[in-house]
């Protein structure tokens, strides 16, 4: 019986949002600049992207947003910041702050610019909405007004759904006072909807009354929802935390219904990206990966494959140390052997060519030709891999240079040494003896795996109660070191002349 394959959790989304509406569909997603936007939040755009892959496949009319919440406060001083610069600008919109480095605009454009960035090497091509801009172009005036006149409506929603009762002066608008810049210390005590206006009082004594387009924003229960009808958004995708009882999408949807009159986006709730041994990403915490960062170490259609093979409600645990070495394997394998063909195909595997050389061995070649590209390109030819094309074993062997300068750990590190390493000197008559006996076995041509063979029979006959001890004579000998790569492959992809020279000038040397 012929196996039927499991249709792609993209594919069953598509099938659920066109049961409810053929479109025009607005697929928005988004976050907040307040710091480093990482892989974590990276889930979110990617898992938006594909649906949006399938939705046009099928001939539906579809755009892709993207909201760059740039007008949010900054809410704390986060770990990275400098605390005498910054502790003053806390309640402050992030679009209105002065940038970390000196280089962009403002605080949100230090962040948002790499991202972006990052955006056009994944192929995904967003229509960027900056929150500044949608509210100082009066762009969100409606919605503005129709929060503050249903202030009650929503006041009883928040209650209803979450249990809690807001301050009576809670509004769901917050004013930028004129004088500190701030929008967190300030109370709303009037409006016009003729003038477009709000009147305030502020903490730091300040008063006065501000223009609806860009003197504040809603506060974030509101201003979802109010973007959900303005632009408006018909899918959208969000982390597991907005999805909980009495969370920011029941209580979103039911504003959204009862105070916009606009029907709710149709939801896909995702799982965190997990950093491995450090828990689910956050700014807060500082414990990110940058997604330009990622991209610099892994190729863009390997970090989608990381997203779209797994469905949106499985965590996602992400090593950057030696897993990820398996992840560019895995989508390698799968891409040469054409497994899992719709997961490949929404992760852009067209533009990925498999080498047909494992990026372990890579990582291990790149070491032992000093970082070399064309010497790269030398050893694996001379060891029979079907370099086909060099600028594209080239460009992956880029991906491992900086994997090793960013991620690797120790014991991924080596360096062969160009001249007798000082560590021969601990070898012992035995290890000297191996040394020789192997050197002299060494015959042209052998693979990986004949020389490994040969490895455990000549410390076997040297006397050798531990076969422990042999390769570590061969590390030490080549190294200067007591562990490396699989001995027997790793001799094979040295150049020959040099490994026989070595290991005789080894065993010499220590006798002497």
């Amino acid at each position: 019986m012929a196996h039927v394959r499991e249709k792609h959790w993209a594919d069953e989304i598509a099938d659920q949002i066109l049961a409810q509406s053929r479109g025009p569909h607005e697929i928005s997603t988004g976050i907040s600049p307040s710091g480093e936007i990482h892989i974590g939040n990276l889930r979110e755009v990617i898992t938006a992207d594909v649906v949006y892959q399938v939705l046009r496949e099928r001939g539906v009319e579809v755009t892709l947003d993207y909201v760059a919440d740039n007008f949010d406060p900054l809410r704390k001083v986060y770990p990275f910041l400098d605390a005498s610069i910054y502790s003053n600008h806390i309640g402050k919109p992030l679009s209105e702050i002065p940038c970390p480095c000196g280089r962009h605009p403002s605080y949100a454009a230090h962040f948002l610019e790499p991202f972006l960035a990052s955006l056009e090497s994944l192929r995904i091509r967003v229509k960027v909405y900056y929150a500044d801009q949608m509210y100082k172009s009066g762009m969100m005036v409606p919605q503005i007004v129709q929060a503050l006149k249903g202030r009650d409506e929503i006041a009883r929603i928040l209650h209803d759904c979450t249990g809690r009762k807001v301050e009576p002066e809670w509004s769901p608008f917050n004013p930028i006072c004129q004088s500190c810049g701030k929008m967190t210390e300030t109370v709303v005590r009037g409006f016009s909807e003729k003038a477009e206006t709000v009147d305030y009082t502020c903490t730091c004594g300040g008063r006065g009354t501000v223009s609806m387009k860009g003197g504040g924003k809603l506060t974030w229960r509101v201003d979802w929802p109010a973007r959900w009808a303005r632009i408006p958004v018909t899918v959208e995708p969000f982390g597991k935390d907005h999805a909980t009882r009495g969370g920011s999408y029941d209580t979103g949807v039911l504003i959204c219904r009862e105070v916009f009159k606009s029907p709710p986006p149709f939801p896909v709730t995702y799982e965190w990206i997990s950093f491995k041994g450090m828990g689910d990403m956050k700014k807060s915490k500082g414990n990110v990966l940058s997604v330009h960062r990622m991209l610099e170490v892994l190729p863009p259609e390997v970090l989608r494959y990381l997203v779209v093979k797994t469905r949106p409600m499985r965590s996602i645990g992400f090593d950057p140390g030696l897993p990820l070495l398996s992840l560019v394997d895995e989508f390698d394998d799968a891409a040469s052997q054409s497994r899992d063909p719709r997961a490949l195909q929404l992760a852009g595997a067209d533009q990925f060519e498999p080498l047909g050389v494992p990026f372990r061995h890579l990582v291990n070649v790149v070491q032992m030709a000093d970082f070399d590209l064309d010497q790269v390109v030398v050893i694996l030819r001379r060891n029979n891999y079907p370099v086909a094309n060099p600028a594209a074993v080239k460009e992956r062997a880029g991906y491992a240079i900086r994997w090793l300068r960013e991620f690797a750990p120790p014991e991924a590190k080596f360096a062969v040494q160009r001249t007798l390493p000082e560590a021969t000197h601990a070898l012992d008559p035995l290890q000297r003896a191996f040394l020789t006996r192997l050197a002299s076995s060494l015959r042209p041509g052998m693979s990986g795996e004949e020389i490994h063979a040969l490895i455990y029979d000549r410390a076997k006959e040297s006397g050798m109660e531990k076969t422990t001890a042999a390769f570590e004579a061969i590390y030490r000998a080549i190294l200067g070191q007591t562990k490396g790569p699989r001995a027997g492959w790793f001799l094979a992809f040295l150049e020959r002349d040099f490994v026989l020279a070595r290991l005789r000038e080894a065993g010499r040397a220590a006798a002497a």
